[in-house]
């Protein structure tokens, strides 16, 4: 189990980004610490001055995991990036999807300094990002001041071209008076440049004399100006290792061996910048040495990507590197290097990834227990309510094992476009890869149970047709539903001849799993009488008087209930996401494709128009003949195609 105490005791006194965690395992709140002892050590003080909501979270949090970074900035950057990646629960969401400001100077003739929030392949060189948009705004104001540079987007000057008024209060060199040439421009530039690269002591200097020139004038308004300048400075000046200045992809493969299990950590720069890590349990003996283990985990892991990055860098290099780097290259389709780089940028992003996971490696193992022990605490649940359904024996005890989960829902609008979904999971974790959707083509309406019965027919079926991608059949099946949904997936399963317990999620009113209704076993039934049973079974009881449906209350279950929200929640999210998609596609087809002569631009003319087929309908011909794009055989068709209908 997770001891949040002792983990406490283990938190470095160092900056960084914290993840809280609830009893599933799912990421409920993400924040930054300049010090993660101090900050994440305040949740598990006491509560009573805490608002309502850090209360709510507080007390859903099973364990937590946090990642070092170098600086404060870095943990604000990457704060931004794992909650847009991961949108928890107790976070501030917004519904813009904002980025941090970066500097630009563009690929001109005559190269601006401007701010920008858009990266665009475009020859420009780019710089940041950085969290103080004031900031940003102060310095390309100051280097536009200092190195008189261009700041309209004008790129051509014809003859009589008037200069604008920074020229005239010597802000501007006049580019458009040709009175500058370009190599003299780019010098400039070029200054401009060299500061963002940090080297800004000459500037900060003349800034600091100009500010003390101010002062002993008593021109204090002045002199605020530029010590607001050399703030600015001194702010982007704290770069970010997490953030390499070209826009590239890599991946960072660090192993990381507790005591008693071995993990590879992979951490993710994408465009530049830090999005995460992820984690993966490896089979491997501690006697094993790191090359190996490198080696044998990118075989296996980067063999099941469809894409991966040009760059992998590492802390070693595997012997076998270059028959890796040509396998890899044949797998991604583009050039893939193994780096393991000695100084730069990469180096940096390395010497960071290397410091984090030395701080993780000193909770890993108890990281692990605490996942192992929620995973047997789930199935250990389930285990039960099997066993309460009669669907296994009487003296059978848990084994530890998970079991493997298909939920299923119906989703349509007044029995229009019905679509079906299936969901599984493997214990806590989605089988995304198992999840399948089914387009209804035998049920006309509102008739869920027939559609439900014709989802569970085709998924059953592929079985027998020897669909590889349908051969692994699931423990128990969950019906988004009661025990009507039950009964009807009963029907196709016991048909089948397997033995698959069929449980229904009822809701309450606020639309979340309040128990689950199964059809209880009788245990004078033996198994020949279940054989017999076939697909007799009715929504109630069957002809025999053997079976009963019966509720269990989630109540006083949280893992359980958390854990049936969780699936219904997500299997009816596929279905719904699934059937807004066809309801979308078929609203594109409209009954005005039939008539002759009208094709996609009048038939959106006449829609915007009249507002609705039914008064398009009723429009005269001349009326018809006024509407955009319309003609006078145009409207002849149309009236003549409803009018004629009706008689």
């Amino acid at each position: 189990m997770f001891d949040i105490q002792e983990n406490l005791k283990k938190l470095p006194d160092r900056p960084g980004v914290y993840l809280h965690k609830d009893r599933l395992g799912n990421i409920i709140y993400v924040g930054k610490a300049i010090s993660l002892k101090n900050r994440v050590r305040q949740y598990f003080q006491s509560t009573r001055n805490m608002p309502p909501k850090v209360r709510s979270m507080v007390g859903n949090i099973a364990e937590f995991e946090y990642i070092t970074v170098g600086s404060e900035m870095e943990a604000l950057i990457l704060e931004c990036n794992l909650i847009k990646k991961y949108r928890p629960k107790y976070n501030v969401l917004l519904r813009d999807d904002k980025t941090y400001p970066y500097i630009k100077i563009t690929n001109e003739d005559y190269p601006r300094v401007i701010k920008t929030r858009i990266i665009k392949k475009d020859g420009g060189r780019y710089f940041g990002p950085y969290s103080d948009a004031g900031a940003v705004n102060r310095i390309v104001d100051l280097l536009n001041s200092s190195f008189a540079l261009k700041r309209c987007s004008a790129v051509a000057f014809p003859t009589g071209f008037r200069p604008c008024l920074n020229y005239h209060i010597n802000q501007c060199r006049g580019i458009c008076t040709g009175e500058v040439s370009r190599e003299a421009y780019r010098e400039a530039v070029e200054g401009a440049r060299e500061f963002l690269h940090g080297r800004n002591k000459k500037i900060l200097s003349r800034l600091e004399e100009r500010m003390a020139e101010a002062s002993e004038k008593l021109d204090f308004e002045e002199a605020a100006v530029f010590r607001d300048y050399i703030e600015a400075a001194k702010a982007l000046s704290a770069t970010q290792r997490v953030v390499m200045h070209h826009s590239k992809d890599v991946d960072i493969v660090i192993p990381a061996k507790g005591k008693e299990e071995t993990h590879m950590v992979i951490f993710f720069v994408r465009e530049g910048k830090l999005a995460g890590r992820e984690t993966y349990e490896l089979e491997a003996l501690s006697s094993e040495e790191n090359q190996e283990i490198i080696s044998a985990f990118i075989n296996q892991h980067y063999s099941r990507l469809p894409n991966f990055p040009k760059e992998i860098l590492l802390t070693q290099m595997p012997e076998d590197s270059q028959i890796l780097e040509q396998y890899l290259t044949e797998l991604a389709g583009h050039n893939v290097k193994l780096l393991c780089p000695k100084k730069g940028e990469k180096r940096a992003l390395v010497q960071m990834a290397v410091k984090d996971v030395e701080e993780m490696v000193k909770t890993i193992d108890s990281r692990a227990a605490a996942a192992k022990e929620r995973r047997e605490a789930l199935g250990s649940e389930i285990f039960a309510v099997l066993k309460e359904m009669g669907a296994l024996h009487d003296d059978s005890e848990y084994d530890g094992r998970e079991f493997r989960v298909e939920a299923y829902d119906i989703s349509n609008t007044n029995g229009v476009d019905t679509v079906g979904a299936m969901v599984v999971f493997d214990g806590l974790k989605a089988d995304k890869k198992g999840y399948r959707k089914f387009k209804v083509r035998t049920v006309q309406g509102q008739d869920d149970y027939g559609a439900m019965r014709e989802v569970l027919s085709r998924r059953f079926g592929r079985v027998f047709q020897g669909d590889e991608s349908f051969e692994v059949l699931p423990d128990l099946i969950l019906m988004d539903g009661g025990k009507g949904h039950v009964s009807t997936a009963l029907e196709v399963v016991d048909a089948t001849g397997f033995h698959i317990p069929v449980v229904g999620m009822v809701k309450d009113d606020k639309h979340r799993t309040r128990a689950l209704v199964y059809r209880k076993a009788i245990a004078s039934q033996d198994a020949e009488s279940r054989e017999n049973q076939g697909s007799s079974c009715g929504a109630g009881v069957d002809p025999l008087g053997s079976v009963e449906y019966e509720e269990l209350p989630l109540k006083g279950k949280p893992l359980l209930f958390k854990y049936m929200g969780r699936i219904q929640e997500e299997v009816h999210r596929f279905a719904i996401e699934y059937h807004r998609k066809l309801r979308g596609k078929n609203a594109a087809n409209s009954v005005l494709d039939d008539i002759s002569g009208i094709g996609p631009a009048r038939r959106s003319a006449l829609l915007d128009h009249f507002k609705s087929v039914d008064a398009i309908k009723a429009a005269s011909i001349e009326e018809l003949g006024k509407a955009p794009s319309m003609n006078q055989a145009a409207a002849q068709n149309v009236w003549e195609y409803f009018h004629g209908r009706d008689e």
